[in-house]
């Protein structure tokens, strides 16, 4: 699994294509607190745009979001600033610093409605990398080569990695504080072209237990079959995935994640099998036919000897639905 240089954390050189980008995403959770967030920034010179979209998980339940955009012709080094967001980077490859002071609106999560509360959302926290930053340079030398890899590279972009890490600091929600002192997430980036309506399915996956075993990857969906890619590191070990063996239970509507029953298998043939409560479901979009539902999950890790380990993470499935709602791609 290659290991990405810390020049990766700085912007990327544009490309002519118009739906060329390069983006940056981070994910939280405290389990202590119930709290955390996703939250992306995209950079679209091409298009002149920089968005960024901030997602927190409210204690009891409840989504806030804050979406802003600003005009942008250019790629940017950090810090981004997009209205009340700001991202900072410390360190290269293992430390950013994410503030926000937002006015934000909360909903229920999935099934949501068109309810809405104003809450005031203030964010400090800092982000400190558990793992080395893996992925791909996006110049084809350390891809597969497949057709599947072919694909995925003109819908997901390029170039791109991933990197779990802690975070510390606090969220303050209506002006009561939620300090972080147990929470783990992954970021990752990317830059080339991104279509977001292109991949028939994804089933994407962010998974810490602990400081010592984290795990991401996708198994996407082209024309020429799964694509499955993703990394795990368990103690410091670095290895790639060969194989997401996923089997989904569904709530009532036949679409919506809420057990997801993992075989993990890397290409050294060890295998990890996780079985992932879904706590809460966002539904995040339904662009074109497109639903993304975003899964904050509860993992348990099953060792060979009976034992067990908790850890949190995401779930998240893309589905292209039919005019009835319906996946394109069957969920297993």
């Amino acid at each position: 699994m290659p290991i990405l240089e810390p020049h990766h954390d700085l912007a990327h050189g544009v490309e002519a294509d118009t739906a060329w980008s390069e983006s940056y995403y981070f994910n939280a959770y405290d389990p202590a607190t119930d709290s955390g967030f996703f939250t992306r920034v995209g950079i679209r010179p091409n298009e002149g745009t920089m968005d960024v979209g901030l997602s927190i998980w409210l204690p009891g339940g409840e989504l806030a979001e804050y979406r802003h955009q600003v005009e942008c012709t250019q790629m940017l080094e950090a810090p981004l600033v997009v209205g009340g967001v700001r991202y900072e980077l410390i360190e290269a490859m293992q430390r950013w610093r994410l503030v926000a002071d937002v006015d934000a609106q909360a909903r229920k999560c999935h099934p949501s409605t068109d309810e809405r509360r104003p809450v005031a959302i203030e964010l400090d926290v800092t982000f400190e990398g558990l793992t080395p930053a893996v992925g791909s340079d996006g110049k084809g030398g350390s891809g597969s080569g497949s057709k599947q890899s072919g694909e995925a590279a003109t819908t997901t972009g390029k170039g791109h990695f991933e990197q779990a890490g802690r975070w510390t600091g606090s969220l303050t929600v209506d002006g009561v504080a939620h300090t972080w002192t147990t929470t783990r997430g992954n970021r990752d980036r990317s830059w080339g072209p991104r279509h977001w309506g292109g991949p028939p399915m994804w089933r994407w996956f962010s998974i810490n237990i602990g400081d010592g075993l984290h795990f991401g990857g996708i198994r996407l969906g082209t024309d020429a079959g799964d694509l499955h890619r993703g990394w795990v590191s368990q103690n410091g070990r670095v290895t790639s995935i060969r194989n997401w063996g996923i089997t989904t239970e569904l709530a009532d509507d036949d679409l919506t994640q809420r057990v997801i029953h993992l075989e993990v298998t890397d290409k050294s043939d060890q295998t990890f099998v996780m079985t992932g409560q879904v706590l809460r479901v966002a539904d995040i979009g339904r662009p074109g036919g497109t639903i993304i539902n975003e899964g904050l999950t509860e993992w348990t890790y099953h060792r060979d000897d009976g034992t067990t380990e908790v850890g949190y993470g995401i779930g998240e499935y893309l589905h292209q639905v039919d005019a009835q709602g319906r996946p394109r791609v069957a969920v297993s």
